[in-house]
């Protein structure tokens, strides 16, 4: 099975190699801030030139959006606008072009409404101070020396690894992977470079193939499992907090820039802003690290992870639970199992976002029209089941596998709560031939569709 894989290595860069490495990631911003200027421009003088009535064919010629447009266009200008451009290489040029390539692609086809999700704005300027130093090598010698502790880039030369590259080289070496680029990027107060890597993977198996397992997410526990396992929330910042506060008020107290008068950042400030981002990424780096193993765990033990598709960006607005919603990393987790389960030879299951898996009762179907987040504990008033409500939920998750097997593509035979809520008590769901009786946990019925997130497996 090919697929596309990165691998993310810490780097220790030298005062010279980190001053090259700034070069190129300002010339990158250069590119982009020129092209992006250029287009419009031209948008706004068609513009201009449409309202005094001149007609299409006698318009200023357009700029093409594509990355090929755009560097020709800049191929054109460079030796007036960028006459050092010889001294780095020609990829920083081209990772300015190719992400406003992207986000103009993006913003037209927002507006014409072929992308889904919410409206992209128009690509804006970079600035020299708050933009994310980066850059990416898509061309020349990019490899890992055979020690495992330097890698080459193009003009950057051989930087010093702060981890060994073995689990890649090893790829390499075994020709199972081909690197198709690489990133250089400064995050969380370190530079870090990332390969992006075809492999061929072997074929694997869950541990349990015919295992199905629910998982609910949430703030108290990071996830509930319908095994009965709970799986504790670290809150990572919550811990953090205290520090970051900290940090927050002596940055406060320093010299800081200033865009309206000009006035430059003083070095202690600096020295300040760096300690507070290394706080972040330390925070970053820990729930990274935390999601990766519980999904790793769960797609390869389990054949079958069904998850919920939830609507992680509107509970946001919650002012009361985003900053612990958002130290979760609820749509990580969803996005980790997508493509682990994939490579693990398991499979996804996404129920719908209006499934009622909090509101259905796992052991009788019933359904509640109404449940209060303060409501800790589930209890039916039809069968008398009293349940966590959390483990009710992963139950009733894991459930729904089997609707979608034995539905298949097709439509499915039975439905759940009523799409409008009604002022009190329960729906009755129409239970099917074959379901458990009340006190056992049987299938629940979807209230929707339920999405098949199985990966293909390329060959």
């Amino acid at each position: 099975m090919k697929t596309i894989q990165a691998y993310r290595f810490a780097l220790d860069l030298t005062s010279r190699q980190e001053r090259d490495v700034l070069a190129h990631a300002g010339a990158a911003r250069v590119a982009h801030n020129w092209a992006l200027a250029k287009v419009k421009a031209v948008m706004d003088q068609r513009a201009a030139e449409r309202s005094y009535g001149v007609p299409e064919e006698l318009l200023t010629p357009s700029l093409h959006w594509s990355l090929a447009g755009l560097r020709k266009a800049w191929n054109a200008a460079k030796p007036t606008v960028a006459p050092w451009w010889g001294e780095v290489s020609k990829e920083a040029f081209n990772t300015g072009l190719d992400a406003l390539a992207r986000g103009l692609k993006n913003w037209a086809d927002s507006r014409k409404g072929v992308r889904a999700g919410r409206p992209v704005g128009f690509p804006r300027f970079k600035s020299r101070r708050r933009t994310t130093p980066s850059v990416r090598f898509t061309t020349g010698a990019i490899r890992v020396e055979p020690g495992r502790m330097h890698v080459v880039l193009p003009r950057l030369g051989r930087l010093k690894l702060h981890e060994s590259a073995r689990k890649l080289a090893r790829r390499l070496d075994n020709g199972t992977a081909r690197i198709m680029s690489a990133t250089v990027r400064r995050d969380g107060g370190r530079w870090h470079v990332a390969f992006t890597v075809e492999v061929e993977r072997a074929e694997h198996r869950p541990a349990r193939p015919q295992s199905v397992v629910g998982v609910d997410v949430g703030i108290k526990h990071l996830a509930v499992l319908s095994t009965g396992e709970l799986v504790d929330n670290p809150r990572h910042l919550v811990a953090a907090q205290q520090r970051m506060r900290s940090l927050g008020r002596a940055l406060s107290r320093k010299t800081g820039p200033d865009r309206r008068t000009g006035r430059r950042a003083s070095k202690r400030w600096e020295r300040a802003a760096a300690r507070l981002g290394r706080a972040h990424g330390r925070v970053a780096n820990l729930r990274r690290d935390g999601l990766h193993k519980l999904t790793t765990r769960l797609a390869r033990e389990h054949g079958t992870v069904v998850v919920e598709d939830l609507n992680v960006a509107g509970m946001l607005r919650n002012r009361r639970l985003a900053r612990r919603i958002a130290d979760a990393g609820f749509a990580e987790i969803r996005r980790q199992l997508a493509y682990k389960t994939g490579w693990n030879g398991g499979r996804l299951l996404v129920a719908d976002r209006w499934y009622p898996s909090s509101k259905t009762c796992s052991g009788c179907g019933a359904v509640k029209t109404k449940l209060a987040l303060s409501e800790r504990e589930y209890e039916c008033e039809a069968c008398g089941l009293v349940l966590d409500r959390d483990r009710n939920a992963a139950l009733n998750l894991a459930a729904l596998a089997a609707e979608f097997d034995t539905a298949g593509s097709g439509p499915v035979a039975a439905r759940g709560a009523d799409q409008k809520t009604r002022p009190r008590g329960q729906v009755a769901t129409k239970r099917e031939p074959g379901t458990a009786p009340a006190g056992q946990t049987g299938t629940v019925l979807p209230r929707g569709r339920t999405i098949d997130r199985v990966l293909a497996k390329a060959h």
